[in-house]
């Protein structure tokens, strides 16, 4: 049975000095790391220009922004908003935020400028950080807002604000049960949901996760994932800052520049999604493959033994033997891998751990902050996405005969709800306050999660984006072409557990007669095949890349429905 770490004990020298009662507020936790690590590197980045900050310059730069939203009107309970790509100035901007006791609003700066404004103008911000690519676009239909720049070639930039004649205020501090930020769970604007989490949710969740993962001052992060994401936003961002390490941030994801990063940065623990990790080790062992299939034999037959060492006796001799091969993947320096944010191959998770590499998976979601669950890297299992972590209580509603159901979760992580949206909160949560996850799995006599599938019809890609089918079936609605359209996700390698998105059309034949008509084609199952393909194309063009649809099924029959006109999803088989 795996015993876990209490790294959170090591708060209690500060508390009644730095903080009271049981966590510390964000700006708390920092200002203790920073007085502890004042000269270690905070953040870093080596794209387009070197930039580095250590701890007490990123401390004196926050105080100095936030001094600055504080005489801007920030306090307690204001929301400022937040777009931009990954970079030192987004991280300062987010805890200057926090610094004068407002609500961070992260902003995914992927979303069209038009997405990106409604969400700002839901989130009742008026001050918004923005990147230099969409700061000119984001112009708010009832005009409030004031912006700062997250780059040097836009007025009002972050950096520079001190330097200004801009008035300064007294800034409030924040408790630790305010909200700390809002995030938007992955889905158009009018689907989004805005998870609502407190100093609380963010802080438990850091240090109760460490207790399957021990963490230090030595460290180097690195930042490749969107920060706007629950799951950099922990798991780099806050994990990093919570012990004095470093953070290194990708500006691109492009594998060349990745291995350039992991390499300049000396990058000790990465974290990334089933998709990165996949590529890289099948680039790895194709390379092996074309030196031979007698010298690939004989290294998957070294891993195979290196992996059992490894599993049995708690031994790495892999690191050595194979570091000719991690050096390609400039993955030398690296202490652990962490996969997040959608499935992963229980192959690829031994292949890592085989070569030496310390590869593990958690699982959450971002209305739990998001870490509910983490393999510890002494007591590890491939099929499983972890140990439910300490603090976190964890039932499987109506189980099967198998022992699957429904997951559901209390603890300190789980969020307050959904910015103003009562009905959806209700939803979520059971009568006596368990979250309902909407994921399926089962628990092993140890505490660890096994998930099976997923609630509902959520798809998750291999990037480890949620898309929900409505939000691309609504493109089809005005195509007379079409009389009924379901979207759902299928099965792209059983092996590799990767899903695509497949759109089922069942046509309208008086319509697609008229289209025949007009064009003076014949129609056969080819030609009606290239009409639904042109539609297809320009939904694909519609919306955003990990929504594309990559297989069309045209159906001979109409797909069942409800009474209120709805097509019963769970009627439908895989061959449909």
């Amino acid at each position: 049975m795996y015993v876990h770490r209490e790294p959170w004990k090591k708060l209690d020298k500060y508390r009644g000095k730095e903080f009271k009662g049981e966590w510390p507020t964000i700006p708390e936790l920092f200002t203790i790391i920073a007085g502890e690590f004042p000269d270690n590197r905070c953040f870093s980045i080596y794209e387009p220009d070197n930039l580095f900050f250590t701890y007490s310059q990123a401390f004196k730069s926050i105080e100095d922004v936030s001094s600055y939203l504080a005489g801007k009107g920030v306090k307690r309970g204001v929301k400022v908003a937040l777009t931009g790509k990954n970079s030192p100035e987004w991280t300062i901007a987010y805890l200057s935020i926090l610094f004068a006791g407002g609500t961070v609003v992260p902003i995914d700066y992927q979303l069209k400028s038009e997405e990106i404004t409604e969400l700002f103008e839901f989130s009742d911000a008026e001050i918004f950080f923005i990147d230099s690519e969409k700061y000119d676009e984001i112009k708010p239909a009832n005009g409030r807002i004031f912006k700062l720049s997250l780059s040097a070639e836009k007025p009002e930039y972050i950096l520079n604000i001190n330097k200004g004649k801009g008035s300064k205020g007294k800034v409030e501090k924040p408790l630790v049960d305010d909200l700390a930020a809002i995030l938007y769970t992955s889905g158009t604007t009018g689907n989004q949901k805005g998870v609502m989490l407190t100093h609380k949710n963010l802080v438990s969740d850091c240090f109760l996760s460490q207790g399957h993962m021990e963490l230090f001052s030595t460290d180097v992060f690195y930042a490749l994932l969107p920060l706007h994401h629950s799951y950099t936003m922990l798991a780099v961002f806050i994990e990093a800052l919570s012990v004095g390490a470093e953070i290194v941030f990708a500006k691109k994801l492009v594998v060349s520049q990745i291995l350039k990063d992991l390499k300049q940065g000396k990058v000790t623990m990465f974290l990334a999604i089933p998709m990165l990790f996949n590529k890289m080790l099948k680039a790895l062992m194709s390379g092996v493959k074309e030196k031979g299939i007698v010298l690939y034999g004989i290294i998957r037959a070294l891993m195979y033994v290196s992996g059992f060492i490894k599993k049995t006796t708690g031994i790495n001799p892999g690191k050595k033997m194979f570091g000719f091969l991690l050096k390609k993947l400039s993955l030398e320096t690296n202490r652990i891998c962490i996969c997040g944010g959608g499935p992963l191959p229980a192959s690829t998770f031994s292949m890592f751990n085989q070569l030496g590499i310390d590869f593990v998976q958690g699982y959450g979601l971002t209305e739990t902050s998001p870490i509910v669950a983490l393999n510890p890297i002494e007591h590890y299992k491939e099929a499983s996405v972890g140990a439910v972590v300490p603090g976190a209580d964890m039932k499987i509603f109506d189980p099967d005969d198998e022992g699957s159901g429904e997951i559901y979760i209390k603890g300190p992580m789980v969020m307050q709800g959904y910015y103003k949206n009562q009905e959806a909160t209700k939803a979520a949560f059971t009568e006596d306050g368990w979250f309902k996850s909407g994921d399926v799995g089962y628990l092993d006599d140890e505490n660890y999660l096994y998930l099976t599938g997923r609630k509902k019809s959520l798809i998750v890609t291999e990037g480890g984006k949620n898309v929900f089918p409505e939000e691309i079936e609504d493109h089809f609605q005005l195509d007379d072409e079409i009389e009924q359209v379901l979207v759902r996700g299928y099965v792209l390698d059983e092996k590799m557990k990767t899903e695509g998105i497949e759109v089922l059309i069942y046509p309208n034949e008086e319509a697609l007669k008229k289209v025949f008509e007009k064009s003076g084609e014949k129609e056969t199952l080819e030609s009606t095949r290239k009409v639904f393909g042109r539609i297809v194309d320009r939904v694909n063009r519609e919306v955003l890349p990990y929504k594309r649809i990559s297989k069309l099924t045209i159906l001979d029959e109409p797909m069942e429905m409800t009474t209120t006109k709805k097509i019963k999803r769970h009627k439908l088989s895989a061959d449909n």
